[in-house]
This record gives C-alpha cells, structure tokens and sequence, in this order.
C-alpha cells in the first residue's frame, strides 16, 4: 500500500510540474488556449496533480509515524 501511495505521489508531481510548466510557456507564448483547454484551466488542474502527490506523499509519512 505505501509503495503504491509512493508512485501516486511521484507521478502526481511529474505531471503536475509538467502541466504547469506547459501553461506558463504556452502563456509567455501568448497562447490562450492549448489543445482546446484555455491555459489557466491546465494551469488549476497542474496544481491540482501537485496538491494529490503532496497528499499521497504526506499519507505515506503519517503511516510510516505510527509503526
């Protein structure tokens, strides 16, 4: 279970900073909307891939806390 909860976290992160950093070249570019999705929409969902890794990631510590 805290190995799956580990790689949630990893790809969680990954995707997360991949999606940001996708919208804010897109948006320096002048691009509004990308792929059909408008950038500040990749933007909220990047942050939201982060905001599940650190939650996975904080899940693993507290149950590794309590052993």
């Amino acid at each position: 279970m805290l190995s799956s909860l580990i790689w949630v976290g990893r790809l969680g992160g990954i995707g997360g900073v991949a999606l940001c950093a996708i919208a804010v070249l897109a948006r320096v570019r002048g691009v509004y909307s990308l792929a059909g999705f408008q950038v500040g929409t990749l933007l909220l969902a990047g942050i939201g891939a982060m905001v599940l890794g650190c939650l996975a990631y904080a899940a693993v510590i507290a149950e590794r806390g309590s052993r």
